[in-house]
């Protein structure tokens, strides 16, 4: 059995060895360790710059400019004149004195305010330069070397399926994207489907299913086969499409902008974005993409003249960002939100003739927001790595990308390291991304590692009511309530978050016996209802 698999199950299965009587005591005797702050509002947003951003043309080396002239004669950015580089911050040391893109204008002010960390270098250990294969490594939580964190799930997917489980089952998707007409392989999980919406070309204020009931009303009864599986995975689609579909419309006619965005895609889709959120959608993750940063050519429009492709891209890109932060902050949301900006590869420290530059390693990475610790993590990178022999490439790897992400699902979101290990891990160096986490990269007022044991503030670790044994069942599933209560209202889901079962019923003694032979193996999950509380449990049938 695979680690994370074992991870998982072992969470479910823990009570097979106690008795009722057991767990009860167990269940009554559970006190958190600790009482944390309020984070069940905080939300990630990535935006993916697809293509491979050139990182040099962005941020500008200044302790190394001759040498950076030398490797891009035509293509660089100029110390001089009206396209000259923005100066970020002349109070940082020397090895990361910076000069930034002049299309980054909105960078700079964020930064400014206090609401910008630059990550230099970040990459992963063996980079591979395909657009295809380095675009599935970021989003399966994998390096160069190897493929167990999983291929054909994504670490957002498997994130999301442990921390958010409870919520599964609601009416919203754990994620949005924006951006492609493509499911990001990001938001696949291990067991459940359907943890992300794509409404790209959609209009999130009246939102439909693409798909339509397979022509009709969906089978019944769906064979034990392979025909079977897929039928059953359409069928769950349109069933969570349309679910969705009214939490997106609501939550959009609910909201508002409270700044006006440039008229650009990506500005479009943080402002839907900046909606939902205002809308009070409960998605947890939002992912929107710019596309175009592949720059082999016409990165600039002519020899020694910034204006081009990358310019134009970093435009679109910065005026979207402070557009977006500003409305947050309009309406009281920017503590809640934390983005950050991520491309598969760099590119080469050499231009390549073309007026362009071609695959690279590493690249910078950008997060950003009002619970972000302004500042520059990180030095320049060294440009004397780039020469003839290796092909002009700049390989040293300043911060693993998994590493930004782990500190901000730990110390932003609140996961533990158990769901942290499980999401991804660092098979290369053989070591937990909880202890490789950055410092700094969030405000002491928003890391809730500084104030609390982050695992307290998950859902599912409040002191249970019921016990739902045993576990694993084969068929018949037994209910126990730890108070006196007579009656009981009880769903069955399964992982795709489709509702199964649904009903009201008395209690024998406390007690309910439910026959479940007609369902499949697999995980599912108990919703109980008495009164306004909810009490959630993830079962396993063999």
């Amino acid at each position: 059995m695979k680690r994370r698999n074992f991870i998982k199950l072992s969470a479910s299965a823990s009570v097979i060895g106690l008795t009722p009587i057991e767990l009860q005591a167990a269940l009554k005797s559970f006190i958190p360790f600790v009482e944390c702050s309020d984070i069940s509002n905080r939300k990630l947003v990535l935006i993916n710059l697809a293509g491979a951003n050139d990182g040099l043309n962005t941020i500008i080396p200044l302790n190394q400019y001759d040498t950076y002239s030398n490797l891009r004669p035509t293509i660089k950015v100029p110390n001089s004149g009206s396209n000259k580089y923005l100066t970020l911050d002349t109070s940082l040391p020397d090895n990361q004195q910076i000069g930034i893109n002049p299309a980054l204008t909105g960078f700079k002010s964020l930064y400014d305010k206090g609401w910008l960390r630059i990550m230099q270098s970040v990459g992963y250990p063996s980079q591979n330069k395909s657009h295809f294969k380095s675009t599935d490594l970021y989003l399966t939580g994998n390096d160069g070397n190897s493929l167990l964190n999983g291929t054909d799930t994504g670490w957002m997917g498997r994130f999301m399926e442990l921390f958010y489980e409870d919520l599964i089952i609601e009416t919203f998707p754990l994620a949005v994207e924006i951006g492609s007409n493509k499911t990001s392989l990001g938001f696949h999980a291990e067991e459940a489907h359907g943890l992300s919406l794509n409404i790209t070309g959609q209009d999130p204020a009246g939102f439909y299913s693409v798909l339509n009931g397979l022509g009709g009303k969906p089978p019944t009864n769906i064979p034990d086969s392979d025909y079977g599986k897929q039928l059953e995975f359409i069928n769950n689609t349109d069933a969570l499409s349309n679910t969705y579909a009214e939490s997106i419309s609501n939550a959009f006619n609910g909201g508002q902008n409270g700044v006006s965005y440039p008229d650009t895609d990506l500005s479009n889709q943080l402002k839907t974005v900046a909606r939902l959120i205002s809308g009070d959608l409960g998605s947890k993750i939002y992912m929107v993409r710019i596309s175009g940063f592949d720059t082999h050519n016409a990165q600039v429009q002519g020899v020694g003249d910034i204006l081009g492709r990358h310019h134009t891209l970093l435009t679109e890109l910065s005026g979207a960002l402070e557009a977006f932060t500003n409305d947050l902050e309009s309406q009281n949301l920017a503590d809640d939100v934390v983005g950050i900006t991520f491309s598969e590869f760099g590119r080469k420290a050499a231009e390549n003739g073309n007026l362009g530059t071609d695959h690279g390693e590493i690249a910078p990475m950008f997060v950003f927001g009002k619970p972000v610790e302004g500042g520059v993590s990180g030095t320049n990178p060294n440009l004397k790595e780039a020469t003839s022999n290796n092909n002009f490439q700049i390989q040293t790897v300043q911060y693993d990308y998994r590493q930004t992400f782990a500190t901000l699902l730990q110390n932003f979101l609140g996961a533990d390291d158990t769901v942290i290990n499980a999401t991804f891990f660092n098979h290369t160096l053989n070591d937990s991304f909880t202890n490789l986490k950055l410092d700094n990269i969030l405000k002491a007022s928003f890391d809730v590692s500084k104030n609390c044991i982050a695992s307290t503030n998950n859902p599912t670790s409040e002191n249970k009511h019921w016990l739902v044994y045993p576990n694993p069942f084969r068929d018949t599933l037994y209910f126990s309530s730890i108070d006196d209560v007579e009656t009981i209202t009880y769903s069955i889901y399964n992982t795709s978050g489709v509702r199964l079962i649904n009903s009201t019923t008395n209690l024998t003694n406390g007690n309910l016996e439910l026959s479940l032979t007609y369902l499949r193996n697999g995980v599912y999950i108990v919703a109980i209802m008495v009164g306004n509380k909810k009490e959630i449990h993830k079962v396993i049938k063999y």
